[in-house]
């Protein structure tokens, strides 16, 4: 054998301790530079000139712009992706809503037809559909059964 053998034994633990930190500081500075990206492009306050301004910095320069970003603006990066998350919140809550509650809202003729349903199967009293029609009528809500 008169090639060179590398063995794991030639590769101490020190140094894959390195190179697992660099590995992994790497990937950080990517999740970093792509955040900062995104929350220039979820700016709101930023005109379109001063977007393309600080993507132009970030792509050319980017440890030096996305850190310059970080320390001008960083401070409501925190705000706008909480805001973001709430406002999804909220659309995914009214979207639950509406669907459960099946999407229109029923008209009072057709809560009349489900009452009479109702009293013909037995299920309340002639007293109580009264009352129900009564309160569908005048507009209260009819769906308490």
């Amino acid at each position: 054998m008169s090639g060179d053998t590398y063995l794991a034994y030639d590769y101490p633990l020190l140094s894959a301790f390195w190179t697992m930190l660099v590995f992994f500081l790497w990937i950080m500075w990517f999740v970093l530079l792509f955040r900062v990206v995104l929350d220039i492009f979820r700016d709101d306050d930023l005109s379109g000139w001063a977007k393309t301004g600080w993507l132009v910095f970030c792509i050319v320069l980017p440890f030096v712009g996305v850190f310059v970003y970080v320390i001008a603006r960083g401070r409501n990066m925190g705000r706008r992706e909480t805001a973001q998350a709430r406002d999804q919140q909220k659309a995914f809550d009214s979207y639950i809503r509406e669907t459960a509650k099946g999407g229109t809202p029923s008209s009072s003729v057709d809560e009349l037809a489900r009452l009479s349903e109702i009293r013909a199967r037995g299920d309340i009293t002639d007293e109580e559909f009264a009352k129900a029609k009564q309160l569908v009528l005048s507009g209260g809500s009819g769906g308490g059964h």
